[in-house]
């Protein structure tokens, strides 16, 4: 493996480790109930916006081409404003780790874009593999949906995490070409300011209305962590690795969710381990790697040195 790679595959690990920890994070500033998902999401734009523009003052000035800032906004729509808004209000109604498992469908629809957008063959495999993690998420819908408790997941929220996946998987499936054109500091700033514009319509009377001097001290520890780690860092860091490695590669590593949101979820008494949890996992896992494999089955060398 060389360098480049290495780099992409360690930028990756090092996104969806932090993602894995923010699943069982967020899932506890919802149970507080100290702060909105949309004031939240305000925070955390505003947050990696700051922060970044502050650290594009060191870097060489980098010009947007014509007709490209268009694309970053489409960008920052699909791949920051609506993954994490339904992300943040999908997590007040569902579990960490069936927030997890559900995370693992990204490779699949980032399968299906492909197929939609660079014409990769769709192979028996593939579509086993779609049918199988289907009927794993409709498992986990009829086992999962119960009432009482802030501990449960409900329709809504399935639907949610599915729409969180599916645009986040459009992003990394439509806009790999204009990453490579930009550094990722100049990228991330404009991404994270118009996703910010985008939010304040919503926000806006939240963020001054909302009672921070009320917020428990470990919220806000967690709070602080959902701003710099998940949100600068982490998205500091998968830019940086799609520059490396294709957009299938970079779906595979969700598969580090579920991992880390379960051990630490059950470590901490938040979630329980049920069979059927462990069903639902396995189906839909399965059905993913599946898919992969038939995705490294088909595709030829040249097609290799291509999506490169």
């Amino acid at each position: 493996m060389n360098t480049d790679k290495l780099i992409g595959h360690l930028s990756i690990i090092g996104a969806y480790t932090i993602f894995g920890l923010n699943i069982v994070f967020c899932k506890d500033i919802a149970n507080s109930e100290s702060i909105s998902p949309v004031v939240l999401f305000s925070l955390r734009a505003i947050g990696a916006t700051l922060l970044f523009w502050i650290l594009s003052l060191f870097i060489p000035d980098e010009k947007i081409q014509k007709g490209d800032m268009k694309k970053i906004v489409a960008a920052s729509f699909i791949g920051l404003f609506v993954p994490q808004m339904t992300f943040l209000y999908a997590i007040t109604m569902a579990t960490s780790i069936d927030t997890a498992i559900l995370s693992t469908l990204g490779p699949i629809f980032t399968m299906i874009f492909a197929f939609i957008f660079l014409g990769e063959p769709i192979t028996f495999k593939k579509a086993g593999g779609v049918g199988v993690s289907f009927l794993g998420i409709i498992f986990l819908i009829l086992n999962s949906v119960h009432s009482g408790g802030a501990e449960s997941t409900t329709t809504l929220g399935i639907v949610l995490l599915l729409l969180n996946s599916l645009s986040f998987s459009l992003y990394l499936g439509m806009f790999r070409p204009l990453i490579s054109k930009y550094s990722v500091v100049t990228f991330m700033k404009w991404m994270f300011l118009f996703s910010l514009l985008l939010s304040l319509p919503f926000s806006a009377h939240g963020l001054v209305t909302t009672d921070y001097a009320a917020i428990p001290g470990k919220v806000k520890w967690e709070i602080g962590y959902l701003i710099f780690f998940a949100t600068f860092v982490a998205y500091f860091l998968i830019p940086l690795g799609q520059k490396y490695i294709r957009p299938t590669l970079v779906s595979m590593y969700t598969y580090l969710q579920p991992i880390i949101a379960a051990i630490v979820s059950i470590w901490i008494g938040m979630d329980v381990v049920t069979w059927q949890k462990i069903v639902a996992t396995v189906m839909v896992v399965g059905g993913v790697l599946l898919v992969n494999r038939s995705r490294a089955a088909a595709s030829s060398p040249s097609a290799e040195k291509t999506a490169k």
